[in-house]
């Protein structure tokens, strides 16, 4: 197995120059550790209407890399650990480089159902949204296997979150996601954290957008020994997190404080 120290700092994933008529779709899967269900995870994805799969691997102690590679995935290897947060920033700006017209991003811990994302990406071909989440909560989380503690602390974050951002969504913390091209150039996700936050981060730059619209559809989840899941302790961090996330969106809109990170990058409207 290629040591951290000996691999490169990023690999670049080659953009296809080749013209498309239909939507060119791009799995992008933020990676760590993910040896033990990468395969599985793989193997559900629906390959007849997905163009390609980029991995970013951020400095796996496992063989991550040399399974992804096995399997034929694009490769992007971090030298240093970049969070969470990080690897998803590579992760679209990879698949903006390369072309993608809607961009999933999909935890490679075999804990989403990715076989629903036909389901998830046809309101972004559509036109219906730009963002598309796969929600656990439309369907039963306990009954997959979710601990009572993160089902209560789930619940009481998008209770907070739907009261900031005025929407009616069930769940804002999957790990199963679809994003429109256009919602990926107009957000400046390059300025959020690089903790676990910064899906909700995103989110709230969406809202303060405007224009972007948002929905959901229901996703069984798995929860088992393989699968990656934050414990107690930095579920706390991450719960208080999100409440910052939402205080600072409610200053941002109310113009008490105005946030950089919530000024969206749409080019200046043109004088007549």
């Amino acid at each position: 197995m290629t040591s951290p120290a000996n691999r490169p700092a990023v690999t670049p994933v080659p953009a296809d120059p080749a013209p498309r008529s239909a939507p060119r779709v791009i799995v992008v899967m933020p990676a760590y550790n993910a040896a033990r269900t990468l395969e599985r995870t793989y193997a559900d994805i629906p390959h007849d209407v997905v163009d390609r799969i980029i991995l970013v691997d951020d400095v796996s102690q496992d063989a991550t890399v040399e399974i992804a590679r096995q399997l034929g995935l694009d490769v992007i290897i971090h030298r240093q650990n970049r969070g969470y947060g990080g690897n998803q920033k590579t992760c679209y700006d990879a698949a903006l480089a390369a072309g993608a017209d809607v961009v999933v991003m999909l935890h490679p811990d075999y804990q989403y159902d990715a076989t629903r994302i036909p389901e998830l990406t046809a309101p972004i071909f559509s036109g219906a949204c730009d963002l598309m989440l796969g929600s656990r909560f439309l369907g039963d989380p306990i009954a997959g296997g979710m601990p009572r503690w993160k089902y209560v602390s789930n619940r009481f974050l998008t209770v907070v979150e739907n009261a900031a951002f005025g929407l009616h969504l069930s769940e804002y913390h999957t790990g199963l996601r679809a994003y429109s091209r256009r919602l990926l150039e107009i957000i400046p996700y390059s300025l959020n954290s690089d903790d676990f936050v910064f899906d909700q981060e995103l989110i709230s730059q969406v809202v303060a957008a405007g224009d972007l619209p948002i929905g959901e559809i229901a996703v069984p989840t798995r929860y088992f020994d393989e699968a990656s899941s934050v414990g107690f302790r930095r579920s706390v961090v991450y719960g208080l997190s999100t409440l910052r996330v939402v205080a600072r969106f409610v200053l941002h809109r109310s113009r008490i404080r105005r946030s950089a990170k919530l000024t969206s990058r749409r080019p200046a409207p043109t004088s007549s």
